[in-house]
């Protein structure tokens, strides 16, 4: 297994590594080193069948069904994430973590490519524990005691999964709507990450969205400062996993 950096913050390619087959122990728990150091970790070459794909993802985590599109048939918990050439807006196009607005949000995202544009459709991800450790001290005291109220129903969001909804939508399209600490102390690594995203954060708890508005527009730019990032070129047969406690993308 070899592994190089994608950039100075976050993200690592690791190569010499085959997930056709799930990986023994030793190799499972190297991975997940270099996972935890680097927040993303990506992988090339990887032709893998529905039920390899859920094999590595038993590895790390359990695997959990997205809660607005249904899953493949016979496997719930893998969604499409795809463009068709009448679609306008890319689904999850804008700076997120995933699925906040839930009382537990998943550790863990996994992408498999199957098919890309020959230009373009890059993903780019940003840690958020380098974000935090660039912040003042005033303002990670300001923000160690602060809570953040996430909602599903957040209007530029809603529109970018609207395509995938009317395609292969749940019935149930209630609203979720969930509280987190603004700072989150990651339980594995120990180091504090911003956890407020831009498609999902409406305001912090006790507070209006008015009164939340200013300090949340400053912190969700500074959370994707170019320094803070690194870009995925996608090939077909690329995995790329991330870590959603601490990385946005």
């Amino acid at each position: 297994m070899k592994v190089t950096r994608l950039a100075g913050a976050i993200g690592a390619e690791v190569s010499g590594v085959d997930l056709r087959r799930p990986p023994d122990a030793e190799l499972a728990a190297g991975l997940r080193r270099v996972w935890l150091e680097h927040g993303v970790v990506v992988l090339r070459g990887q032709k893998l069948s529905s039920d390899e794909f859920l094999a590595f993802a038993a590895t790390v985590g359990q695997p959990v069904e997205y809660p607005f599109v249904k899953g493949l048939e016979g496997y719930p918990t893998i969604i499409e994430v795809k463009k068709l050439e009448h679609e306008r807006v890319n689904f999850g196009g804008v700076w997120h973590s995933d699925t906040t607005y839930l009382q537990r949000p998943p550790m863990a995202t996994m992408l498999l490519a199957r098919e890309v544009p020959p230009p373009g459709g890059d993903t780019l991800l940003a840690s958020q524990a380098a974000a935090h450790d660039a912040l003042s001290p005033g303002m990670r005291r300001l923000l160690a005691g602060m809570r953040c109220v996430n909602s599903s129903a957040k209007a530029d969001t809603s529109r970018t999964r609207e395509d995938r909804i009317a395609e292969a939508g749940k019935a149930d399209r209630r609203v979720y709507e969930a509280e987190h600490p603004a700072v989150c102390v990651h339980p594995e690594t120990g180091r504090r990450a911003l956890f407020m995203n831009v498609a999902h954060t409406v305001r912090f708890a006790d507070m209006t969205e008015e009164e939340s508005k200013p300090l949340l527009q400053w912190l969700h730019a500074h959370q994707c400062k170019e320094e803070f990032t690194c870009r995925v070129r996608w090939q077909a047969g690329t995995l790329v996993l991330w870590d959603n406690r601490s990385t946005q993308h």
